[in-house]
């Protein structure tokens, strides 16, 4: 639980989305505090996805609330959610393909939460650029960067709207090892310079050293919170990961 000297960035209040009969997200409730940065784990099916959507405005949850900063936004839509302060980037890399890095970056700030235009927006897109490392790529064609630099521009992309709240859906997926560390390397500057993020995952590297609490979820269900260290050492935590031998 958090303090109540501690602003809340987000509140889920008992989100359930069903599918048909398949209940994809089960009752979940959290807080994310600002400043925070937040790791939903668990295995491949388990709802984390779905969740992201759901705060995004992707997906209209069947029950339950969303609220940014006290304010519903539950249903409202992913281009009121963004509007809202929230941005987000995806589990599959979604670029723009027939723009350059630039207006991939610069098209975030047009439809995100704090709008920019004309000389204003360039600039902004550029300094993006320099900040995830690519201060070189505003020409280049997406066709022609590397997996790991399409990565880049689409979290540039997010930060260009000024987000409130960040969510990075496996963003650290499909990257070899350097490429992992340069990846954890740039969440843990955003981190630094305060940002308040949710961050889905596989990799417990990043998790231990990138989160400062985390929900698990499996079957749709919240199964536990805390610390990295405390929900990794949890039997049930271990149990949905590796069977019941193991836990």
């Amino acid at each position: 639980m958090l303090s109540p000297a501690i602003t809340e960035a987000l509140t889920a209040a008992a989100v359930t989305k069903r599918f048909g009969g398949l209940v994809a997200v089960d009752n979940m409730s959290f807080k994310l505090a600002e400043r925070e940065v937040l790791g939903l784990i668990g295995p491949n099916g388990s709802g984390k996805t779905t969740m992201m959507n759901l705060i995004s405005g992707a997906l209209k949850p069947t029950s339950g609330e969303i609220s940014v900063y006290g304010e519903a936004v539950t249903g409202r839509g992913a281009s009121n959610v963004a509007r809202k302060g929230i941005a987000r980037t995806f589990q599959l890399v979604r670029m723009l393909p027939t723009m350059t890095a630039l207006e991939n970056v610069a098209a975030g700030g047009v439809f995100g939460h704090a709008r920019r235009w004309g000389k204003e927006l360039d600039d902004y897109a550029h300094a993006l650029l320099e900040r995830v490392g690519l201060p070189n790529a505003a020409s280049a064609p997406i066709s022609a960067l590397t997996y790991i630099d399409q990565k880049r521009v689409e979290l540039a992309r997010a930060l260009a709207s000024d987000p409130k709240i960040l969510l990075l859906d496996e963003w650290l997926a499909g990257l070899n090892p350097t490429e992992l560390e340069i990846g954890i390397t740039l969440i843990e500057r955003l981190r630094s310079e305060g940002c308040t993020i949710i961050i889905v995952e596989h990799v417990m590297h990043a998790i231990r050293s990138l989160c400062d609490r985390c929900i698990v979820m499996n079957s749709g269900a919240k199964i536990a919170e805390g610390t990295p260290a405390e929900v990794l050492a949890d039997h049930g935590v271990i149990r949905a990961y590796l069977g019941d031998e193991n836990a």
